[in-house]
């Protein structure tokens, strides 16, 4: 039986099948770290806003904090936005209160899978961060 060329068959179906599945893993451990990155965002901004004495001041704190954050942790955004629920600014000291981030991401999906790739992956997380029931609001 002649199985001459045989090899240079199955190095052809091979190849790309292992190709496809590095660029799977590869793709799926970046779009991983982007959701993390996010949530470590979330966090940090809602930490930001909790040690503010102002709604205003919390928003803008926890925008700022975001938007630095990210780029020192080299997340690339195409857009940041950060909604940060303040209501409870608006009771009296000596009540327990939280504020709540809500921070989305548009990654670029030319930063996640290949590059030049076009479109975006928007990746969303939220985090609390309680109050001190016992600090001056205004």
């Amino acid at each position: 039986m002649n199985q001459r060329g045989s090899l240079s068959i199955e190095f052809a179906i091979l190849v790309p099948a292992l190709v496809l599945l590095f660029g799977v893993t590869v793709g799926g451990a970046r779009a991983w770290l982007a959701r993390s990155g996010v949530e470590q965002l979330a966090g940090a901004a809602a930490r930001a806003a909790s040690l503010e004495r102002t709604a205003p001041e919390a928003a803008r704190a926890a925008s700022q904090l975001a938007a630095q954050q990210a780029k020192v942790g080299g997340l690339s955004c195409e857009v940041l936005t950060v909604k940060v629920d303040t209501a409870a600014f608006a009771r009296p000291a000596g009540t327990v209160g939280q504020v709540t981030a809500v921070v989305t991401c548009d990654v670029p999906l030319s930063d996640v899978l290949v590059p030049g790739w076009p479109g975006t992956l928007p990746v969303t997380a939220s985090s609390s961060a309680v109050i001190d029931s016992f600090r001056g609001r205004k």
